[in-house]
C-alpha cells in the first residue's frame, strides 16, 4: 500500500446564497481592494489516502467529494 495525498476545493453551487463571501467582499473596500467581487468563501481540505495505486485512491476520493462533501 501506498499513501496519496489530496486536495479537496469545496465551494457552493452557482447560483446559491454566499454570505460569508459577501461578508469579505464588503470587507475589502474599506481596506482599499475595491476592485474585487463575487467572492466565495469554501472549504480546503486535505487527506491521506492508502491505496494500492493512485486510479484507485483518486477514485475512493471522488467518490467521498460526490457523497459526503457535496453540498
Amino acid at each position: 500500500m501506498t499513501t496519496f495525498t489530496f486536495e479537496v476545493l469545496v465551494s457552493l453551487k452557482p447560483g446559491l446564497s454566499d454570505p460569508a463571501g459577501k461578508a469579505v467582499e464588503s470587507s475589502l473596500g474599506p481596506l482599499g481592494w475595491s476592485n474585487v467581487s463575487r467572492v466565495r468563501v469554501g472549504k480546503h481540505i486535505k487527506l491521506d489516502v492508502e491505496a494500492d495505486d493512485e486510479a484507485t485512491a483518486t477514485t475512493q476520493v471522488e467518490d467521498m467529494a460526490r457523497r459526503l462533501l457535496s453540498n
